[in-house]
């Protein structure tokens, strides 16, 4: 036995990203006495600036609106108790098809061993018992959640760790409400055409093949209030616009799909650290 505390990490691409997906754990853990480190891969800087201009639009200075995600990061992770922040600090790459995607340093760009290097060498410090991040398709196709995944990958396969690894992901049936919930807030948004709806459709994952529920509902306030942190993107995260309340009675159960694990715990499980303690 060691004195080391259980210790989850969660790779994400961009400041905010900690708390949509996995806000919830990163509380209730931390809440639990275990240790919780947050790798944010990107600076954020295609995000929204003030006054909400966007990147490629006159005004948007990448490099203030970094700095400014910076010290909303800080605070939602304050907010989430967060134990140890580690910034990568690579420079956001936009969604895809953007110009920036091909910005040298970049990402996107970044060759997968350099930034899979830097974070094995992070894995080798903190030596996480479970390791959270993205599936191959970052969830829903985003260039820097797709490289968050490769990299995370291969840095495990870089060190001899064998932590239980999970991928975020979301229930069809809760993707499906989500649908109900944009149109029922904003009353004027047109029906999605059939490309869109079908793309969608892809998102997440049958409710029966995702392996793990664990229910955060009691920390749904910290989450809500971790994303509010992130005040320069409210424009951009819809799930603001629902109140606490109501937030917390859809987002409080996170989700997600067990890729590795050397416990033998049963599945499906309700908690990251089934098998550990």
């Amino acid at each position: 036995m060691t004195d080391r505390p259980l210790t989850l990490m969660a790779v994400h691409a961009h400041p905010d990203d900690e708390a949509t997906g996995t806000g919830g754990v990163l509380a209730r853990y931390a809440a639990e006495g275990i240790r919780t480190v947050l790798v944010t891969c990107t600076d954020g800087g295609c995000g929204d600036g003030p006054g909400g201009v966007k990147p490629g639009d006159p005004g948007h200075d990448p490099a203030a609106v970094a700095l400014m995600r910076r010290q909303e990061l800080e605070a939602s992770c304050g907010v989430l108790k967060i134990s140890d922040l580690e910034l990568l600090d690579y420079a956001d790459s936009g969604m895809m098809g953007w110009p920036s995607n091909d910005a040298p340093g970049s990402f996107w760009q970044t060759p997968v061993e350099e930034g899979a290097a830097r974070l094995a060498e992070l894995m080798r410090h903190y030596q996480p018992d479970v390791v959270v991040t993205y599936d191959e398709n970052g969830f829903y196709g985003h260039p820097d959640h797709i490289q968050a995944h490769r990299i995370t990958m291969k840095a495990l396969e870089m060190t001899a760790l064998t932590p239980k690894v999970y991928w975020t992901t979301m229930p069809r049936s809760m993707m499906q409400r989500f649908g109900e919930i944009m149109r029922e807030f904003h009353e004027d948004m047109p029906e999605p055409d059939p490309a869109e709806t079908a793309a969608m459709a892809e998102i997440g994952l049958p409710d029966d093949e995702i392996t793990t529920w664990v229910d955060a509902t009691a920390f749904s306030g910290q989450k809500f209030d971790a994303l509010a942190a992130h005040a320069s993107q409210g424009e951009n995260i819809f799930f603001l616009k629902m109140g606490k309340e109501r937030f917390g009675e859809l987002m409080g159960m996170e989700t997600f799909v067990r890729v590795q694990d050397a416990t033998g715990a049963a599945l499906p499980e309700n908690d990251l650290f089934a098998g550990l303690r």
